[in-house]
């Protein structure tokens, strides 16, 4: 291992391994079970009720993995446990191709969830310290280009052979296209130079101290709390909200997700820049203030327009808060990087799984699922309104050293 400046091909070599593990677990093996799961449905697999179980079940899968990378976040246990979840995730994902029986499926998409957990926050973490480590931080944000990019081909895997496969074998292109990708991803990311501990701080600044909660990062942990909840709704049921909104038959409805998928594609450029040019915190408020007025948007102009707005605000900005929180994360405690970024997906986790929950009691007292986004509405005013008590990064060491305190 070296700390070595790498050059700018081993620089875009590591970011499309980072990106490649991204489209392999959050994509592949997350996001493409909501345009399956109408085929699934149709061709007699799974009921409705069976889809909404499973997907609670890789939502569950997913906070549990966050909180066991929590606890493997020092650099030689990234190493070991990053390739080991990648590759797993796509066995697991080849695994589903020969399930019929919907209780070992529930078994697969928990074990999914579990991976994509582990690797979501691991491998953007591990990336950000090598970048960190070499004065190119800024490039982080182009690692979650694999989502962006996912979304968009996974929702051709599907609809492209849907003629031709049938029940499990329509997880045979997914499965197809994963396995090499994490191959290949995960032993880049095994190779990549890791430190031996930990960065250590500056002789004049006070030793820092373990904790994950502290003054400055409390509100930066309640503020994401709020953005699970609020992008959650939106990306579960704006289809379904679509033919509430404009009835049965209307084209719009089975071309909204791929609304949402293409507002992804600049979204990463975007609020990389912006977060380079205004600083992480002023583009994390920009991108609450846009994503609230995205979620609200069906409420306030129940049509096509706001239909179509909410699928290109959510979509350009949910990606957009995941990249400028966990780099303001590590901006506020650069001593605890990884160990911050699983912390802060397990909260964020957590309150994804609230938002079908709170559909459902929504639902329960006779309203509709375009009525339950006010609950993502008012979460992104929450995670707005603690956005602005988030600290300046560079003015947190400032006021911790003249207190002669610890952060």
């Amino acid at each position: 291992m070296t700390d070595q400046a790498p050059s700018s091909r081993q620089i875009i070599i590591t970011l499309l391994a980072c990106a490649a593990a991204l489209l392999v677990v959050h994509t592949l093996g997350r996001f493409i079970f909501a345009p399956l799961l109408p085929y699934f449905i149709n061709d007699g697999m799974l009921t409705a009720q069976q889809g909404a179980q499973l997907a609670a079940l890789n939502y569950a899968g997913y906070m549990i993995g966050a909180l066991l990378a929590l606890r493997w976040h020092r650099p030689e246990q990234l190493r070991r446990v990053l390739p080991a979840a990648l590759v797993l995730n796509a066995l697991i994902t080849l695994a589903q191709v020969f399930t019929f029986d919907p209780s070992w499926l529930q078994f697969w998409r928990l074990a999914s969830g579990v991976t994509n957990g582990i690797v979501f926050v691991q491998a953007p973490a591990l990336v950000l310290e090598w970048l960190a480590r070499h004065g190119r931080i800024r490039l982080s944000g182009l690692t979650y280009f694999g989502v962006s990019v996912g979304l968009l081909v996974s929702s051709g895997l599907v609809e492209w052979p849907s003629e031709w496969l049938s029940g499990p074998e329509r997880w045979w292109p997914a499965a197809l296209i994963a396995l090499p990708l994490a191959l290949w991803s995960g032993l880049r990311l095994w190779r990549l130079d890791t430190p031996t501990s930990v960065p250590q701080p500056d002789s004049g600044h006070t030793k820092p101290s373990g904790r994950l909660f502290d003054r400055a990062s409390v509100p930066l942990f309640l503020a994401y709390a709020g953005a699970g909840l609020g992008y959650i709704l939106p990306m579960t049921f704006l289809p379904v909200v679509a033919v509430e909104v404009l009835g049965g038959g209307e084209p719009l409805i089975g071309h909204i997700w791929l609304w949402v998928a293409v507002a992804t594609l600049p979204s990463i450029w975007l609020w990389n820049y912006l977060g380079g040019l205004w600083g992480d915190r002023t583009a994390l408020l920009v991108n609450y203030a846009l994503q609230t007025v995205g979620v609200a948007s069906p409420l306030l102009w129940p049509s096509a327009f706001g239909l179509i707005l909410c699928a290109g605000l959510v979509g350009g900005t949910f990606i957009g808060t995941v990249m400028l929180t966990q780099r303001l994360g590590r901006a506020l405690h650069p001593h605890q990087g990884p160990r911050l970024s699983a912390a802060l997906i397990a909260l964020y986790s957590f309150t994804q799984l609230m938002g079908p929950w709170l559909a459902e009691q929504w639902l329960v007292l006779a309203g509709n699922l375009s009525g339950s986004f006010w609950f993502g509405v008012g979460a992104l005013i929450w995670a707005l309104a603690w956005s602005l008590r988030v600290p300046e990064p560079h003015s947190v060491s400032r006021c911790y050293s003249a207190a002669g305190q610890k952060p």
